[in-house]
């Protein structure tokens, strides 16, 4: 082939070449300001949703609001029993859900990888996972509220938000465990280090901070709960300790004020929605700096 030829070829090649890098910029530029543009769609929505409940909601925020009961219509009052009733569900069923979930992803990721039965568990576990709230609130209805001659309790309540931080703590506790380097493990069984003691002593500690944050995003999850608390702990509007009788909660109290024409109560629902939206927000932060200080102290 000539010199003339191969100049000529080479020539098509560029040509060919700036035209697709001019398409391939055009698309990138089109990509980059539809992800903008939606981007900013999303922020805006969730600004305006933030403005609104912090400008109808700081007008409650008071010490009545933390010291006193739930109103009747039309008088002043406050959310102290509802809070308490929050508090203990979730921590119970923090209790409840930690344990068991870190005890199955911890069988998942060390003993279930080479099973079919890994494989079905955590198909089981993705389901529970997104199911909707409201249907493992039905379910402990119908396998404790009614068993027990429909009698509502924070027991049920706490039961019903167990089901909602089991399956993340599992999937959580599966998935910084498998990130472990398979070296700590060898290195440890070869000094002659029972596996029990291997994962206790090495494996926990160094997935520890992915699984502490998995269990604050879970309690982040159930603070905000109202369809499983419905039909389990239902609500009380006075102040009771006893986690064997019905029990008020800052979501069920919201979903009923929130509803309600008496703007006392409207006012109520609007300030217990940014305090646990505050909450939520705290726990996400916390949650957020345990990861970043693990990923510096590794680093």
């Amino acid at each position: 082939m000539s010199a003339l030829g191969i100049q000529v070829k080479t020539e098509a090649e560029l040509r060919t070449a700036d035209r697709l890098y001019g398409k391939r910029r055009i698309y990138n530029a089109v990509a980059i300001i539809l992800a903008v543009v939606t981007a900013l769609f999303g922020l805006f929505f969730l600004g305006w949703i933030l403005w609104t409940l912090a400008s109808r909601g700081l007008g409650g925020i008071n010490w009545a609001l933390f010291t006193q009961m739930t109103p009747p219509p039309m008088q002043e009052g406050g959310l102290a029993n509802a809070f308490f009733g929050s508090a203990v569900m979730c921590g119970l069923a923090i209790l409840i859900g930690t344990p068991l979930g870190i005890a199955a992803g911890t069988w998942l990721a060390e003993y279930g990888n080479a099973r079919k039965a890994g494989t079905v568990v955590r198909f089981v576990n993705d389901i529970l996972l997104s199911a909707p709230s409201i249907v493992l609130g039905l379910f402990v209805y119908t396998l404790f509220v009614m068993q027990t001659g429909g009698r509502f309790s924070a027991l049920a309540g706490a039961i019903a938000l167990a089901f909602i931080v089991l399956p993340v703590v599992v999937r959580t506790t599966d998935e910084m465990l498998r990130l472990v380097p398979v070296q700590m493990r060898e290195a440890a069984l070869s000094l002659g280090v029972p596996q029990w003691k291997v994962i206790i002593q090495v494996l926990y500690r160094s997935a520890s901070a992915g699984i502490v944050t998995g269990i604050l995003l879970a309690l982040a999850r159930i603070s905000g709960e109202t369809a499983p608390l419905l039909f389990t702990a239902f609500g009380n509007q006075y102040w009771n300790s006893n986690i064997l009788q019905p029990m008020a909660s800052v979501p069920v109290v919201m979903n009923q004020y929130a509803g309600s024409p008496y703007e006392s109560w409207q006012q109520l629902a609007w300030a217990g929605a940014l305090v646990l939206t505050l909450f939520v927000l705290v726990v996400s932060l916390v949650a957020r700096a345990i990861l970043l200080r693990n990923k510096i102290s590794h680093d």
